[in-house]
């Protein structure tokens, strides 16, 4: 065990420390420089920390297991122990009762605290939002904030480092009596040196301008340069209170996502339930029962163009009901879905831990590795590999085509069912079938040519 703490926490810190730098190099150049106070930058970069752990951890696991029992198999110490009578399965116990343990506080982490950090980083980035213009604007959208006033600025290119815009249009509505629609080639947002203004400026573009109370009063101006000034007021950092912003489903414990997808659910029963007894009743007013005025005891018969136009009358009816019922039904499904699968990732992620040492013990001894390129490589292959499923499966979730559960859990059961193999083949030392023996070639493989790379 002591074999692993060194490379658990080295694996998880170089992990962190990559997800960290990423973040830096996308976010430096729109917060250095732009009048932000430094602590507020320091306190933004900490709180992102918080879900870079929670990817971060079970790498570290898969790292430090390959590492150990890679080592040890160098050094033939798998094969003294169990030339003593010990197994695989006795050397890999406390390694899966280790693996447990950080699973479970993984579990408590991304249930309990990292949904709170979320909320901050949230509450955060939209007061950062005020006092940035970048951040105001989304390339290929109508942006439209506090900050902007009356201003709603569409930008179809954007550098969000240096403000610079491409294919500019900004509807002003700052004169209730007459609107300006601008378009220009290019443009550029940035503060006044005093940070008293947001300065748009523009390049090559035109002027419409609409009186609202005499349409036939219509002026266009073109120009080369065009500047407009925009109190900036509105962009001035000032912390929010937490209570002001909801929380989304990344912002939730477990048990408060249970509440609103069972809550989504008994409303998406209720209507299929409405569905199903409006049916009947359009069905039975159309094609007639006891229940039909239009067969009611004693009734004149209606003319056939009178009944036509009523069975009309009616289906419309039945179908604007019948649509409204099925857009809520499948509204409630998708939002009850939506939660249900940030719940299975909540599970799913920490017992990744519990997979990857599941998966390594085995690897490590067959490709006896030990070093540390080895390692992290077999390590980058894996995440890739796991990240693709849950990234994947995720988005097939969320569009309905498969089970939360199934979509959030493919590469835990692909990875366990691959380590079970492994441990079986290492343990009992033989061939195990033809898929052990090719499985086992190939990490061989693999492992030979990272061997022969690091020489080179």
């Amino acid at each position: 065990m002591r074999a692993h703490v060194g490379p658990f926490l080295f694996g998880t810190a170089i992990v962190i420390f990559i997800f960290l730098l990423q973040f830096v190099i996308k976010y430096i150049d729109q917060l250095v420089g732009k009048g932000l106070d430094t602590w507020v930058i320091i306190q933004l970069i900490v709180l992102n920390i918080a879900w870079m752990l929670v990817l971060a951890v079970p790498i570290g696991v898969l790292f430090s297991v390959l590492m150990a029992f890679g080592a040890m198999s160098a050094a033939h110490e798998v094969t003294v122990i169990k030339a003593s009578g010990g197994s695989l399965l006795q050397m890999m116990l406390p390694v899966m009762i280790a693996a447990t343990f950080v699973a479970g506080g993984l579990f408590w982490f991304n249930d309990y605290v990292l949904p709170d950090t979320n909320h901050h980083v949230k509450i955060l980035m939209s007061d950062i939002q005020r006092k940035l213009p970048t951040f105001s604007i989304e390339k290929g959208q109508f942006s439209t904030s506090e900050g902007l006033g009356s201003y709603t600025i569409l930008s179809r290119d954007l550098d969000s480092a240096t403000g610079a815009m491409l294919g500019v249009t900004i509807y002003d509505y700052t004169k209730p009596q007459r609107m300006n629609v601008l378009s220009a080639d290019s443009g550029r947002i940035q503060f006044s040196s005093d940070f008293s203004k947001l300065i748009v400026s523009l390049t090559n573009g035109e002027i419409h301008q609409v009186n609202q109370r005499d349409f036939g009063n219509y002026r266009k101006i073109n120009f080369a340069k065009h500047r407009i000034a925009i109190d900036a007021s509105g962009f001035s950092f000032e912390k929010s209170q937490e209570g002001t912003f909801s929380r989304g489903d990344r912002e939730m414990s477990i048990a408060d996502m249970e509440k609103i997808a069972n809550s989504a659910k008994q409303q998406a029963d209720t209507t299929d339930s409405r569905i199903g007894a409006s049916l009947t009743r359009h069905a039975n007013y159309l094609f007639g029962d006891s229940l039909s005025p239009a067969y009611a005891p004693g009734a004149a018969p209606l003319e056939e163009a009178q009944a036509l136009a009523q069975a009309q009358s009616r289906a419309s009816i039945m179908r604007s009901t019948l649509e409204s019922d099925v857009f809520q039904k499948e509204s409630s499904e998708g939002e009850a879905r939506q939660y249900q699968v940030e719940i299975n990732k909540k599970y799913a992620i920490p017992f990744a831990c519990i997979v990857f040492a599941l998966v390594a013990c085995p690897l490590g001894v067959i490709t006896r590795g030990g070093s540390f390129g080895i390692s992290a490589a077999y390590s980058l292959g894996f995440f890739i590999f796991y990240w693709m499923c849950l990234i994947g499966g995720e988005k097939l979730a969320d569009r309905g085509l498969t089970t939360p559960w199934l979509g959030l859990w493919i590469g835990n059961i692909a990875l366990g069912v691959l380590g079970i193999i492994l441990t079986i083949r290492v343990n009992s030392e033989r061939q195990g079938g033809r898929i052990a023996t090719a499985i086992g070639n190939v990490f061989r493989t693999i492992s030979s040519f990272f061997k022969k790379a690091q020489k080179v």
